[in-house]
């Protein structure tokens, strides 16, 4: 689908090379710029897993799960013929995008105000902590970091217990995908009007955004939410965990159909007219109860054997690992895992990109360091004298 967009990526570590992810995966061209002499993206080094087959610059599975399918050139933007380069490789690109320190992208010239000039329709596309401007600009920015200030450790957890993140890095991942969104929509505007521009995304922004209904429940009406009990819902009842006969099983049966449909089938016919239970703002406020209730309700069976019977008529899940859940049928017997050759001879394993389209076809394994610096500078035009002088001054 993005076979015509080209885009040069000053990446690192997660956030950035999560988003350009998503463009490989739909056919766009996504050149990573590297330092040769920083040892290239940090995540080339990020452990504990590693593939013996790949090249020793790419063998970490963190770097691979985010790499896949794009092109590695190294250069050092900081040297002038480096600029000089960078110049040429953008002539041939619709954007030109960063995940780096709110202050980094005008030290290496990347903002469209210092591109314009020679790329007038260069999209230029920066992911940051805390954005380019203010007296933040210069703080390094991480995913916990902003989850711990924007009140992720407030809702995560039981009541009671130690302040606590969410299990994923999902301030990282949803900005990366936000940026990846930003930049399609401003290269659209770009090839229709010939003027490209600065899009901005930050890490605290994003989160921050990400507080939706209960950042708008305490700004209109001054309510804070907190860590419940079970993981449950702060409005919706069912909805939390639930004991079973050997586990847990996690219900939400937000809507009223659902409630009649667990009644019916947990063999609680009265419980549909019981006064306490008539509507959601009575089970709310008898949550506490009905938690035993259903509790108890579950207990003649399995978490499987409640799955069987549930069959989409009560909303539910079993709680699982991460080895669990990447070893269900569900997962495994429809289209959810993939994998791709690596230079040994033996397979990465990685699950199946989300955007699903008919012609998808699976990407190339991550590259390793500089693997295409030849290609792509011959292709902006340089010749190989000038590819050997830039790396004998140690530019590529």
């Amino acid at each position: 689908m993005l076979k015509s967009l080209r885009v040069l990526a000053v990446e690192q570590y997660g956030a950035g090379p999560f988003g350009t992810q998503f463009l490989v995966d739909m056919g766009a061209e996504v050149i990573k710029v590297e330092n040769r002499s920083q040892g290239g993206d940090v995540g080339r080094t990020v452990g504990p897993a590693w593939l013996e087959d790949a090249d020793p610059s790419a063998r970490s599975v963190f770097f691979q799960g985010l790499n896949r399918g794009k092109k590695s050139i190294t250069l050092d933007l900081e040297k002038p013929s480096g600029r000089e380069v960078l110049e040429r490789l953008l002539a041939s690109c619709d954007a030109v995008m960063s995940n780096l320190r709110g202050d980094v992208p005008e030290k290496l010239g990347l903002t469209y105000r210092q591109l314009a000039a020679r790329h007038p329709r260069i999209v230029c596309a920066h992911l940051t902590g805390y954005g380019r401007e203010g007296e933040r600009a210069h703080w390094p920015g991480y995913d916990f970091l902003m989850q711990a200030e924007a009140g992720y450790f407030s809702l995560t957890g039981e009541p009671g217990s130690a302040p606590a993140r969410a299990g994923l890095s999902l301030v990282d991942l949803m900005t990366g995908a936000v940026l990846s969104m930003a930049l399609l929509a401003a290269v659209m505007s770009s090839r229709e009007t010939g003027q490209g521009r600065d899009v901005d995304v930050s890490l605290f922004d994003l989160a921050l955004y990400n507080l939706n209904y209960q950042g708008g429940w305490f700004l209109n009406n001054g309510i804070t939410t907190t860590r419940l009990p079970r993981s449950s819902h702060a409005s919706l009842t069912p909805c939390q965990t639930y004991r079973t006969g050997d586990g847990w099983i996690y219900l939400m049966c937000n809507k009223e159909k659902f409630w009649r449909s667990l009644c019916e089938l947990t063999d609680r016919h009265a419980w549909i007219q019981d006064p306490r239970f008539l509507t959601f703002k009575e089970r709310l406020e008898h949550r506490d109860l009905l938690t035993d209730l259903i509790d108890e309700a579950l207990q003649p069976h399995s978490t499987a054997e409640w799955m069987e019977l549930f069959q989409g008529r009560v909303p539910a899940s079993p709680i699982l690992d991460v080895a669990q859940a990447l070893q269900t049928p569900w997962v495994t017997q429809n289209g959810r895992l993939e994998s791709t050759p690596l230079p040994g001879g033996s397979e990465f394993r990685y699950v199946t990109p989300p955007i699903r389209y008919e012609g998808r076809q699976a990407v190339a394994s991550a590259p390793a360091l500089g693997a295409h610096t030849d290609d792509v500078l011959k292709q902006a035009g340089l010749s190989e004298a000038d590819i050997r002088r830039l790396r004998e001054q140690d530019v590529i």
